[in-house]
């Protein structure tokens, strides 16, 4: 039998400006590639401890796609970020670490 590999835990943000221009979107969150829906607010995912991953989200409002960001989690790095969602519906969106 083998062990788990060892695990850390991703927390992110999701931000909606409150005076966006779009309506009933919720964001799409892409780890390694891998795409789930999420909600607006603060939610946790378990990563692997030993890898980096590339974290991505974006809108999607049945039409077209936006407020894309990415960015790069390395192993060491402090798993807790925040992306803020543009407020038009195109342009790109922000994914930053957590101040």
């Amino acid at each position: 039998m083998t062990d788990a590999p060892a695990t850390r835990r991703l927390e992110l943000a999701l931000h909606k400006p409150w005076f966006a221009l779009y309506w009933g979107v919720r964001p799409t969150l892409v780890i390694d590639g891998r795409g789930q829906p999420t909600q607006w607010g603060v939610g946790t995912w378990q990563l692997r401890a030993d890898e980096h991953a590339v974290i991505g989200a974006y809108l999607f409002n049945r039409l077209w796609r936006f407020g894309a960001a990415e960015f790069a989690l390395e192993p060491g790095r402090p798993a807790s970020l925040v992306y803020r969602a543009p407020a038009l519906p195109f342009g790109r969106g922000r994914i930053r670490p957590a101040e």
